[in-house]
Protein backbone atom coordinates (compact mmCIF):
# COMPACT_ATOMS: atom_id res chain seq x y z
CA UNK A 1 0.00 0.00 0.00
CA UNK A 2 1.35 3.37 -1.01
CA UNK A 3 1.38 6.16 1.60
CA UNK A 4 0.04 9.51 0.54
CA UNK A 5 1.95 12.67 1.49
CA UNK A 6 -0.77 13.55 4.01
CA UNK A 7 -0.47 10.20 5.80
CA UNK A 8 3.32 10.59 5.93
CA UNK A 9 2.98 14.08 7.40
CA UNK A 10 0.43 13.15 10.09
CA UNK A 11 2.98 12.31 12.82
CA UNK A 12 4.80 15.59 12.22
CA UNK A 13 1.54 17.55 12.22
CA UNK A 14 0.43 15.78 15.40
CA UNK A 15 3.66 16.65 17.23
CA UNK A 16 3.47 20.25 16.06
CA UNK A 17 -0.12 20.55 17.29
CA UNK A 18 0.74 19.08 20.70
CA UNK A 19 3.63 21.49 21.15
CA UNK A 20 1.54 24.41 19.94
CA UNK A 21 -1.22 23.41 22.33
CA UNK A 22 1.15 23.49 25.29
CA UNK A 23 2.36 26.93 24.31
CA UNK A 24 -1.15 28.21 23.88
CA UNK A 25 -2.16 26.92 27.29
CA UNK A 26 0.84 28.65 28.83
CA UNK A 27 0.08 31.89 27.04
CA UNK A 28 -3.54 31.66 28.17
CA UNK A 29 -2.51 31.13 31.78
CA UNK A 30 -0.04 34.01 31.61
CA UNK A 31 -2.71 36.29 30.13
CA UNK A 32 -5.15 35.37 32.87
CA UNK A 33 -2.53 36.08 35.54
CA UNK A 34 -1.66 39.41 33.93
CA UNK A 35 -5.34 40.27 33.71
CA UNK A 36 -5.83 39.59 37.40
CA UNK A 37 -2.74 41.65 38.23
CA UNK A 38 -3.98 44.53 36.09
CA UNK A 39 -7.37 44.39 37.79
CA UNK A 40 -5.72 44.50 41.22
CA UNK A 41 -3.56 47.44 40.15
CA UNK A 42 -6.62 49.29 38.87
CA UNK A 43 -8.42 48.64 42.14
CA UNK A 44 -5.43 49.93 44.13
CA UNK A 45 -5.15 53.00 41.89
CA UNK A 46 -8.82 53.81 42.47
CA UNK A 47 -8.33 53.49 46.23
CA UNK A 48 -5.29 55.78 46.11
CA UNK A 49 -7.22 58.30 44.02
CA UNK A 50 -10.03 58.36 46.58
CA UNK A 51 -7.52 58.86 49.42
CA UNK A 52 -5.90 61.78 47.61
CA UNK A 53 -9.28 63.38 46.90
CA UNK A 54 -10.19 63.03 50.59
CA UNK A 55 -6.93 64.67 51.66
CA UNK A 56 -7.55 67.56 49.25
CA UNK A 57 -11.07 68.04 50.59
CA UNK A 58 -9.75 67.96 54.19
CA UNK A 59 -7.08 70.56 53.36
CA UNK A 60 -9.66 72.79 51.67
CA UNK A 61 -11.95 72.51 54.70
CA UNK A 62 -9.12 73.48 57.08
CA UNK A 63 -8.27 76.43 54.84
CA UNK A 64 -11.90 77.62 54.91
CA UNK A 65 -11.99 77.29 58.69
CA UNK A 66 -8.72 79.22 59.08
CA UNK A 67 -9.95 81.95 56.72
CA UNK A 68 -13.27 82.20 58.56
CA UNK A 69 -11.45 82.42 61.90
CA UNK A 70 -9.12 85.12 60.56
CA UNK A 71 -12.10 87.13 59.24
CA UNK A 72 -13.93 86.80 62.56
CA UNK A 73 -10.85 87.93 64.48
CA UNK A 74 -10.37 90.99 62.27
CA UNK A 75 -13.94 92.25 62.77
Amino acid sequence: MKKTPLVSALPVIGCALMLAGCGLAEVGAAAATEGATAAEQAKQAKKTEQQVEQRIEDAQQKEREARDAAEAASE
